[in-house]
Order: C-alpha cells, then sequence, then structure tokens
C-alpha cells in the first residue's frame, strides 16, 4: 500500500460523517416518484441534489427534464487537460414506503441500529449519490484539489417508475452526458466484505392476460359442470407456464451460462425467505436459474375476493405476469414467445386478452479492458486484498442497456451500495455504514486509476 492510498483512506474517514449527514437530508425528502402527490417531494430532491453539486464548486449545474418526465440534474467538473471524462450516475427518486406499520422505524426518518442506517432511499439509491460526492470531496481534500479525471453527474428522478423518458434526456443532452467511462451506482455487491462488478442483468416483459367464458355471471348451481368459469379457464392457462419442476414451459426463450460463483444452501434459505420446507424450482446452477434463465412470476390477479363471494360463475378473471428475460434475449422476441404459448393453451375455447405493461432489455457487459482492470483494481484495494466478483443481477434496470445503445464507445462500470440484506423496495430498507465506507473508498481509487490510463 503506497502513502497515496494511504492518504486517500484518511481522508474517506474524516469525510464520512459530512456524507452521511448529506445523505440523511437527502432521505428526509420524499421523493416517491409513483405518486403524483409527491411531485413537488421529487422536484425538492433534485434541487436538493443540484445544491450539493453547486457547494462542491461544479462548474455548471443543471436541473432538466424530458415532456411529461421528473426532473434530473446534470453537472460537470472538468479535471486536468486530456484527462478521460467520467460519467457517474445515481438516481434521487425512491419506492412507495407502503404500509409504515412494517417498518421498525419511520421510512423517511434515517435510523441507526446496529452496523445499518434505516430509511427509504437510504441505500437505493441516494447512497449512491452519497458515494460519488464523497469520492469527489477526497480529491478536493487533498493536494491542490484538482480531480483526476473530469466528472459529469447525471442524477436521474424516475428510475423508480421505470425511466420512461430517459431515452429523450439522453438525446437531448448527449454531448453533456458523453463520457469515455460511466460508473452506474444502482446495483450491489456480493456480499457484506465482498464486492463486486455487475456484468449481466435480466430483461423484463410485464402483460395483463385476461379471459373470458360468460358474457355475464350466472347460478353455479345451475350451471356449473357445464360452463366453465372465468378463475377455472385462467388458473388451467397458467399452470401451463410451468412444467412440473417449475420450469418454464415457454419455447423459444433464450438461456444462457452465469458467472463462475457458489450460492450456498444456508444463504439462499436465510437470503430468499423461503419458508421451511419449500422445494426450489427450475433446473439448472442456482445462479444460472437467478441470474440467466427466464422466470416468470404472477404479481397480480383480478378475481372476485373470497370473503362475500356469491355463488355465480366468474365471467372473466385476470392476472399480470411478470416475465424477466436472460442476457442475449429480446424483448421482441420473449413478448412473441409468450404470447404465442398463451393462445395455444388458451383452454375451452375461453376469449384471451393480453395486454402489454411494459418492457426493458436485458443487459450483458463484456467487463474487459482498462477501464474494468481498473476498477477490479480499486476494488481490491478497497476491500483489502478481496476481488470483486462478475456477478449478475436476476432484476432488471433497463436504462443500463439505453446507455450502452446511446454510448457504445463508453465502458459502462455497474457497481452499487446494496448487499444481500439491503431490503431495497421492501420495508426496513437499510445501508450497511461500513461497508458505504468501503464503497466511497473504492470510487475514489477508481477515478485515481482511472486518471492514471
Amino acid at each position: 500500500m503506497t502513502a497515496a492510498s494511504d492518504a486517500i483512506r484518511a481522508q474517506v474517514t474524516d469525510l464520512m460523517p459530512g456524507i452521511r449527514r448529506d445523505l440523511e437530508d437527502l432521505v428526509r425528502i420524499e421523493s416517491v416518484s409513483a405518486d403524483p402527490a409527491r411531485a413537488g417531494e421529487v422536484q425538492r430532491s433534485a434541487e436538493a441534489v443540484a445544491a450539493l453539486f453547486r457547494a462542491e464548486r461544479f462548474a455548471s449545474v443543471d436541473i432538466v427534464s424530458a415532456e411529461g418526465g421528473a426532473p434530473a440534474v446534470i453537472a460537470h467538473k472538468p479535471g486536468p487537460d486530456g484527462a478521460p471524462t467520467v460519467l457517474l450516475y445515481a438516481h434521487h427518486d425512491v419506492q412507495p414506503e407502503n404500509d409504515h406499520a412494517d417498518w421498525d422505524s419511520p421510512p423517511f426518518e434515517p435510523t441507526e441500529r446496529g452496523e445499518r442506517l434505516y430509511a427509504r432511499g437510504a441505500a437505493d439509491d441516494k447512497a449512491g449519490i452519497a458515494a460519488h460526492l464523497g469520492a469527489l470531496r477526497v480529491f478536493e481534500a487533498l493536494g491542490d484539489g484538482q480531480l483526476p479525471v473530469s466528472v459529469t453527474m447525471f442524477i436521474e428522478g424516475e428510475e423508480e417508475v421505470g425511466s420512461e423518458t430517459l431515452p429523450a434526456l439522453l438525446a437531448e443532452h448527449q454531448e453533456a452526458l458523453r463520457a469515455d467511462v460511466i460508473v452506474i451506482a444502482d446495483s450491489g455487491n456480493w456480499d457484506i466484505g465482498e464486492p463486486a462488478l455487475t456484468t449481466s442483468l435480466r430483461g423484463l416483459v410485464r402483460v395483463d392476460v385476461e379471459v373470458r367464458t360468460l358474457t355475464h355471471a350466472v347460478h353455479s348451481g345451475m350451471w356449473g359442470g357445464l360452463v366453465p368459469d372465468g378463475i377455472m379457464a385462467l388458473t388451467r392457462l397458467l399452470s401451463s407456464l410451468y412444467d412440473d419442476e417449475g420450469a418454464l414451459a415457454i419455447e423459444g426463450l433464450h438461456h444462457g451460462p452465469a458467472a463462475d460463483v457458489e450460492y450456498p444452501e444456508v444463504r439462499l434459505r436465510a437470503e430468499s425467505g423461503a419458508a421451511p420446507g419449500v422445494d426450489w424450482i427450475g433446473r439448472g446452477p442456482v445462479v444460472e436459474r437467478l441470474w440467466t434463465q427466464p422466470a416468470l412470476t404472477i404479481t397480480g390477479l383480478d378475481a372476485p375476493r373470497v370473503d362475500g363471494a356469491s355463488n355465480t360463475l366468474t365471467p372473466a378473471a385476470r392476472a399480470r405476469l411478470s416475465l424477466r428475460i436472460a442476457p442475449g434475449d429480446t424483448t421482441e422476441n420473449a413478448l412473441a414467445r409468450l404470447t404465442a404459448h398463451l393462445e395455444q393453451h388458451v383452454p375451452w375455447g375461453a376469449g384471451l386478452t393480453v395486454t402489454t405493461v411494459d418492457t426493458g432489455e436485458a443487459t450483458s457487459i463484456d467487463a474487459t479492458g482498462p477501464a474494468y482492470d481498473a476498477a477490479r483494481a480499486a476494488f481490491t484495494e478497497a476491500w483489502d486484498g478481496t476481488e470483486p466478483v462478475d456477478m449478475g443481477v436476476g432484476g432488471s434496470i433497463p436504462f443500463i442497456a439505453e446507455f450502452l445503445e446511446a454510448f457504445p464507445e463508453a465502458s459502462v462500470l455497474v457497481t452499487g451500495v446494496e448487499d444481500p440484506d439491503t431490503r431495497a423496495h421492501g420495508a426496513n430498507e437499510g445501508l450497511h455504514l461500513a461497508e458505504f465506507e468501503r464503497v466511497v473508498l473504492a470510487e475514489a481509487f477508481l477515478l485515481r486509476n482511472l486518471g492514471a490510463l
């Protein structure tokens, strides 16, 4: 370890209390992009982020939005002549907190318990903003305050609602956002004490499926046994989507290999929340089933409630299907294959309506080259010799594919502050504070390494 590295480590330790204060101030802003009633809070959040950048003396700081979109912040700070430009991405909007009774502390009041800071957005993804700021502050505090690279901040405001206007923002501000390296701080690490680079993410196709067998409800005693009801037809159709082992039975979807990492059974049980005695579904290595095979979840059902149900045949029933598609597949292919399967398997001549809700492409990153070497060296140094894992993510972050398309010559690094127990999107979302400090340190080392290329 060099004296320069020691100096960076010392600065990160000294800066962490201030970084945490800024994070907590951001977390107290209820920037729930899915809630129209809190659009003012999303705007206030963008203004707070912009104020942080202005306080760091960025050369330019702008709050921007596409038509119908939420406010994003673009800021730029130049580095030495000829240095690479690094785009640092995070998002300031957060998921709804849902039922406050499920939280052990108020969701928008950051609360430390044990090793974690709990609040909505404490990890996903306001900690990404704070980590970027922390890494930059290290160089402000060292020597002449000169950054080793030119930095562009891009803090989005609608990631949690699908980044619908992101393509328009990328097109409108392409020159301002153009960079040699893009660091997307919206993923996580393999475990506490084990860093990772995310190199693949599944895509997403969501559809609503309605099955109709009757023009109106009829008496179940008079017509049951002859006329199929909508729930019966829908459940038969849904069961056709899986084979007896729980693997998808939709033909023509892509499958691929995954990184060669072990996911121990004890850890799987603890992190998945699977009830005791429940068997795993599907076939193949665990990480392939989680990262590089398609998976389909029934996320919603419209049918009469059990309480108050009448003795009638239900005319129609509806389900929302969430299909995660493997890297290497396309949403166009997946939607066509899913629709074809549903049309071929709808039973008893029932009417079928398939409505697309949204889609997002899968991502596979070729994580080779100087920028990735710089990142792996930075992570290894920050985690005291533990090399980062190349991991996949079973979830979907469609905007990464949009960045790759908009800036095909840039190296895209997907990093983050989350760990297996972060509980992002759920109650009691928590940021592991010691791991957060390592993330800030790793990003400072990364900027230093990129500046030396």
